[in-house]
């Protein structure tokens, strides 16, 4: 009888993942990431859309998926198109959802995103009005931090911790509780999937959210679950910056009960590469490599009272139940 966890048994899959290549191979790229990640036990990576040109619609998804392919991973690689507050622009996204198998999803930034984002209420709502009016019914994944409850003016970059009260966790909290109601006042078809989830409070909204028949998951990375702002309070731990910010002990703790009660839909790290520079200098970036410790967190979830169906349906079958469109291409990883 195999003596290995559960878990290594199976490909696992990251449905939030940051590959940079193009004019960011400097920090990393798609070939780098994958191979990290099939390391790791992920046989299946999402890439997000802030790239550097951005994904905005076909012709840039199709230039990626052929970076991919030229790398020679594209079996493992899917990726997400931008949604910003441009009627043209979500056109352009939702035809390449239709038209691309590899496009798994839309992805909104409601804070400050290489100028991605969409900060107000109507901008926002304009996003949900069109994707509504198009018929739009995949994944839309959500960076969710209310703009105008960030306050840069509170970081110090040599007091890490204090990136938690510049971002502070109500920001997260009234971003749900916004991009919900107006899912819900534009009947919205497709599935809200909230990323990085920082809060137990955010988890609670989501599960009454669900209650209430909404589509809508969420996911939490490892860095959010491992490290707490005790780890943040000397100069050098500037390296765990990362939006939305490492927060305060108790809330880690009462995530990672959430977690192992089964509350939460996906285990993605939002693995985010960048230069030594960028992270310990200005402009001190926010982003971890959290890939590096996926294994560490796998381990812990079981030390914290994650069963093997909770871990299972976290790291793999969720992905392929929410993320149906691509379902028969996961099945085959």
């Amino acid at each position: 009888m195999s003596s290995e966890p559960p878990y290594e048994r199976y490909w696992k899959i990251d449905p939030h993942i940051h590959c940079r290549d193009w004019r960011e191979s400097y920090k990393a790229t798609i070939y780098g990431v994958t191979r990290k990640a099939l390391s790791k036990g992920i046989g299946a990576i999402f890439d997000m859309p802030n790239t550097d040109p951005p994904i905005l619609g076909l012709d840039e998804a199709r230039k990626r998926i052929r970076t991919a392919d030229q790398q020679g991973v594209l079996q493992h690689y899917f990726l997400y198109v931008a949604a910003t507050p441009s009627e043209m622009q979500l056109r352009r996204a939702v035809r390449a959802y239709e038209e691309i198998d590899r496009v798994v999803g839309l992805k909104l930034y409601t804070a400050p995103m290489k100028d991605l984002e969409a900060r107000g209420i109507e901008e926002q709502s304009l996003i949900y009005r069109v994707l509504t009016d198009l018929d739009y019914r995949g994944v839309l994944a959500i960076h969710c931090e209310k703009y105008e409850m960030l306050s840069e003016k509170l970081w110090d970059p040599s007091r890490p911790y204090t990136w938690n009260s510049a971002r502070p966790p109500e920001a997260e909290v009234e971003c749900v509780k916004q991009q919900l109601f107006l899912a819900e006042r534009s009947y919205f078809k497709g599935t809200i999937y909230f990323v990085h989830i920082s809060t137990p409070e955010s988890v609670l909204l989501i599960r009454r959210a669900k209650e209430r028949g909404i589509n809508v998951v969420c996911g939490v990375t490892p860095h959010h679950l491992i490290f707490d702002t005790d780890h943040m309070r000397s100069p050098e731990s500037v390296v765990l910056k990362v939006n939305p910010p490492i927060r305060e002990k108790t809330l880690v703790d009462a995530l990672r009960r959430l977690v192992a009660s089964g509350h939460i839909d996906f285990l993605e790290t939002d693995h985010a590469p960048h230069s030594p520079s960028e992270k310990v200098w200005h402009p001190y970036l926010s982003g971890i490599r959290s890939l590096e410790i996926y294994d560490e967190v796998l381990r812990m979830l079981i030390d914290w009272g994650a069963s093997e169906n909770v871990i299972y349906m976290m790291t793999r079958r969720n992905a392929e139940r929410i993320f149906n469109k691509v379902e028969d291409l996961l099945r085959n990883i």
